[in-house]
Order: C-alpha cells, then sequence, then structure tokens
C-alpha cells in the first residue's frame, strides 16, 4: 500500500485551473486508488476512481477527462486493453494515458505501452514528488489544447463573420455601380447622332471606371473566400487546362503562345490551378506593348513537385519594383493606361503557398519577365 507524506510545499506544485478539470484513476485495488487519490486532491481536480477496465471505458465516454493513471495488471481487462479501446474510440481517442505499473522496466513492455496509447509512465512504488510533476504537466498540456481549441473556433467564427461582412458590402456597393453603368448607357443614347467628342470621352471614362471598381470589389470578395473554398481533387492535363484558359481570353492577333510539349497531369484541386495559370498568363498579355508578343508555358519536374514559367517579352517589371508586385492592389501600370484592380498577383501567391509551393519572379524592365511557381505534387 502507498503511503506518501505531503509536505506544505508540495502544493506549490499544483497547477491553478478556473474550474476544475477530471482525472480518472483506475486501479482494482482500492487501496492504491485511495493513495493516488490523497497525492493528487487539490482544489482545482475532480478525482475519479474506478475498479476494473469496463467501468473506466464507461466514465470516458460519459465525462471530460483530462488525464487517466491507468494500472497495468489487472484481472478481466489489463491496462493495455482498455487504453487500445480508448484509442479506438473518437470520443476517447485524445486523452492523455499515464499507465501505473509494477511491471519490470524491460524495454519490451515499455514499448507494448506507448504502442497502445500512453504518453507516460509511472513505476511502482510511487514517488510522489515524480507523480505529481508528471501529472501537473499534463494537466497543463490539456489547458492549453482546451484554449487553442477555444481561439481556433472563435477564429472560425469570426472568419465567417468576416465572409458574411464582405458579401453583404460588396452587394450593397455593387448596386449604386450597376445603376451608374446603366446611367451611362442612358446618356450616350440620349446623346444623339453626333455627340460633342467630350461627352463621349466622359462618358467612357465613367463607364470603365465604373467597371474597375465592380472588378476590385469582385477581386476582393474572390480573394477573401480564396483560403475557405475546398474543392475534390482531381487528376486532369495542365497542357489542356492552359490551352482552354488561352481560348477563354482571346488574346489580340499578335500575341503567339508557345505551350511546351509534355506538360504533365496533375491531382490537385482544378479551380485552384486554373486561377493561377489565368492570373498569370492574362497579364502576359495584358503587360505587353511588342508587336510580336511571345508568351512561353515550361515546367521542370523534381521529385516533390513540378515548377511551371510563365514567359513573355513584355514591359518587364523594373528590381525595385519586384518585391511589391504581389502586395494587394499594387499595380505598376498607370490604370488609365491598362484595367487592373491589383489582386490578380496577391490570389496567385496566396494559393501557390498554400498548396505548399511558392512564386518566383525573374524580370528585365523593357524585355520582359518570367514567373516560376511550385506546384506540389502531394
Amino acid at each position: 500500500m502507498l503511503t506518501p507524506t505531503i509536505a506544505a510545499s508540495d502544493t506549490k506544485n499544483s497547477v491553478s485551473l478556473q474550474h476544475p478539470i477530471k482525472i480518472l484513476l483506475v486501479d482494482d485495488r482500492p487501496e492504491n486508488l485511495i493513495s493516488l487519490e490523497s497525492m493528487l486532491e487539490n482544489g482545482n481536480r475532480t478525482i475519479i476512481k474506478a475498479n476494473s477496465g469496463n467501468e473506466a471505458l464507461k466514465v470516458a465516454l460519459e465525462d471530460e477527462i483530462a488525464l487517466i493513471l491507468l494500472d497495468v495488471q489487472m484481472p478481466d481487462m489489463d491496462g493495455f486493453e482498455v487504453a487500445r479501446l480508448l484509442k479506438e474510440n473518437s470520443r476517447t481517442k485524445d486523452i492523455s494515458i499515464i499507465f501505473v505499473t509494477a511491471l519490470s522496466k524491460d524495454e519490451k513492455f515499455t514499448i507494448q505501452g506507448y504502442e497502445e496509447g500512453a504518453v507516460d509512465y509511472l513505476h511502482k512504488p510511487l514517488d510522489y514528488n515524480i507523480v505529481l510533476a508528471k501529472v501537473n504537466v499534463f494537466e497543463r498540456l490539456f489547458l492549453q489544447q482546451k484554449e487553442l481549441k477555444a481561439a481556433n473556433d472563435k477564429l472560425q467564427r469570426t472568419n465567417k463573420q468576416l465572409d458574411e461582412f464582405v458579401y453583404v458590402v460588396s452587394h450593397d456597393l455593387k448596386a449604386p455601380l450597376r445603376g451608374l453603368a446603366s446611367l451611362a448607357t442612358f446618356l450616350e443614347e440620349e446623346l444623339g447622332a453626333n455627340p460633342r467628342q467630350e461627352a463621349i470621352d466622359i462618358l467612357n471614362m465613367m463607364k470603365s471606371r465604373t467597371g474597375r471598381l465592380q472588378g476590385l470589389i469582385d477581386g476582393i470578395l474572390h480573394y477573401s473566400r480564396m483560403g475557405n473554398v475546398t474543392e475534390s481533387k482531381e487528376t486532369f492535363s495542365t497542357k489542356e487546362l492552359v490551352i482552354s484558359i488561352i481560348d477563354l481570353l482571346s488574346p489580340p492577333s499578335n500575341v503567339r503562345f508557345e505551350v511546351a510539349d509534355g506538360l504533365p497531369e496533375v491531382t490537385a484541386e482544378k479551380i485552384k490551378l486554373h486561377e493561377v495559370f489565368q492570373n498569370l498568363i492574362s497579364n502576359s498579355i495584358k503587360y505587353n506593348n511588342k508587336d510580336n508578343s511571345v508568351i512561353k508555358i515550361e515546367f521542370q519536374e523534381f521529385p516533390t513537385y513540378f515548377e511551371f514559367s510563365v514567359i513573355d517579352n513584355g514591359i518587364g517589371i523594373k528590381e525595385e519594383h519586384q518585391a511589391k508586385i504581389f502586395g494587394i492592389f499594387q499595380t505598376l501600370v498607370p490604370k488609365d493606361k491598362v484595367e487592373s484592380t491589383g489582386i490578380g498577383l496577391t490570389i496567385v501567391k496566396k494559393i501557390v503557398e498554400q498548396q505548399g509551393g511558392e512564386v518566383i519572379v525573374t524580370s528585365k524592365f523593357g524585355e520582359g519577365s518570367c514567373f516560376k511557381f511550385k506546384w506540389m505534387k502531394a
């Protein structure tokens, strides 16, 4: 029988809790349960005792247990079997288990315990200070996990509220924009057959800026939701994907594409890879001032990822601006010359990094740019 002597200073080792946590003691010998209870009792803990494996399983399913101190040698159902059943149940699999045993410290017994889900061992005869120190550690771990879960739940609620807010704001902003676009069209029709050029220029500016603002709102909404959208994965040809994007974008006749043979098949969320390619190819078309524009799509394969490249002979990016282009709302060409929201490359970076890859840009001003991105295979 265990007979610990508790010194007054030992109470300093206990963890201060806002709410009592529940510790389950499991042993077929009542005297061992009483002894363990006397070691661990304080105002911040609720001690629950079970004298069999079946009783322990029932308690663990009904209560929120922070920690189980589980005797290995019990009749009918030993501690190893109890631990295995606890780990197989989704409601109890995360409960920390410390085995209490008088078995040999032989490595094979220790390994068996860890394989069944134990997080630590206590060997009889028990040392009070060691028992209390180990229990305190797992007590803190339990509380930290609860705090982390609470913080994560709060973050999920906040994200949901932000999504709803962005949707409402974008909807409310787009309504007057649609009105302005309709008004511009109406005024254009009312100008008659020979309107003044100044009036036409003003109406065109009005329609252009209205369209740009609507695109900006759509871009913000799309960006805010990108991290929360998960599609099912499928296997598809990246060459077919690229060709379909080029067709969708309807590039000017002076733009020539060189798509590498052998672009690979990938297994991924197709919509996300489509988004990356479409933004990069669209930018290569948009920011090109050459009479004969050439855009190349190439790739290299590595053991764990594909590296895709979109290369153009366009206006290029000054070296001092290359670090800024992935920032939201960043555009390097005056908006009256190129329609751009400044969100496309931000979305590209976000998607690629969510997949575990990275985006790299190399460019020479006046000669063109190369955007490379790593797309992980797994």
